[in-house]
């Protein structure tokens, strides 16, 4: 193995480390990334749906079921990004340990951005499967929503990663879900189409992550056209390319300056 394709892959023992870890956790994991989720689908779809009946053209669950999706990845990543990590950075001092081996900042950054994408696939993963069995999941490329869901992840993980930089506390992270998840998720196309909000949401809807997620991963569930998905995918890897820089500048920053 050459030298620059051994460091480009010194996140992996961070990766490695983290999945270790959570399988001695996968009950508390699994109720926490999982249950959740289809809460909502079922609470929402099936009680919620049979008041609402059909939106845009689907019925309640179906419309529902690719949102959650989308949320999932978001909600996920954004825990693992700062609860987890900040434990993992403040607590239990694992990344000062890190450093004093040939990993960087940057190694460690990558690492828990990727580790924090591959949690929200396996949410994603199951939350797909399940709306599969409900049967409201309809075309073949059904499997594109996995690596959208992982690349959504990344991008939030990098993201909470630099709202963990700044933390002092875990109370720090109740900011940032209560003034950034919560209204970009509700505001998103999750739970109803945006073109029933006014003009003004709907412009801004169209800066956030989370909304050209729902774009790409409603067609591909339900088996509409996919419209603009070079838009959409572009908007998500710009936020993670502005993400995983300031991540690991602002966190260098917090252990070592």
């Amino acid at each position: 193995m050459t030298e620059p394709f051994q460091a480009a892959l010194r996140w992996y023992p961070i990766w490695l480390r983290n999945v270790r870890v959570w399988r001695g956790l996968l009950g508390p994991a699994l109720l926490g990334n999982v249950g959740e989720p289809l809460l909502y689908l079922f609470g929402l779809g099936y009680g919620l749906g049979v008041f609402v009946g059909e939106v845009d053209g689907l019925d309640y669950l179906t419309f529902l079921a690719s949102g959650v999706v989308c949320a999932s990845a978001v909600n996920t990543a954004s825990f693992e990004g700062m609860y987890s990590a900040y434990t993992r950075m403040a607590v239990q001092y694992t990344w000062v340990g890190m450093l004093s081996t040939p990993l960087s900042v940057a190694d460690i950054v990558i690492g828990e951005a990727i580790w924090a994408g591959s949690k929200s696939l396996f949410s994603a993963t199951a939350i797909l499967l399940v709306a599969s069995l409900l049967g409201v999941v309809d075309g073949g490329l059904a499997l594109l929503v996995l690596p959208v869901a992982f690349l959504l992840g990344v991008c939030f993980g990098s993201l909470a990663l630099v709202v963990t930089s700044f933390a002092r506390s875990y109370d720090f992270f109740l900011y940032y879900f209560t003034l950034v998840i919560t209204p970009m998720i509700l505001l998103s196309g999750v739970f109803f189409p945006l073109d029933q909000m006014p003009a003004g949401i709907r412009m801004s809807a169209q800066v956030l992550p989370l909304a050209h997620a729902v774009e790409l991963v409603r067609p591909l569930m339900t088996g509409r056209p996919l419209h603009s998905p070079v838009l959409h995918l572009g908007v998500i890897l710009a936020y993670l390319a502005v993400a995983v820089p300031l991540a690991i500048t602002l966190v260098r920053r917090r252990l070592i300056d």
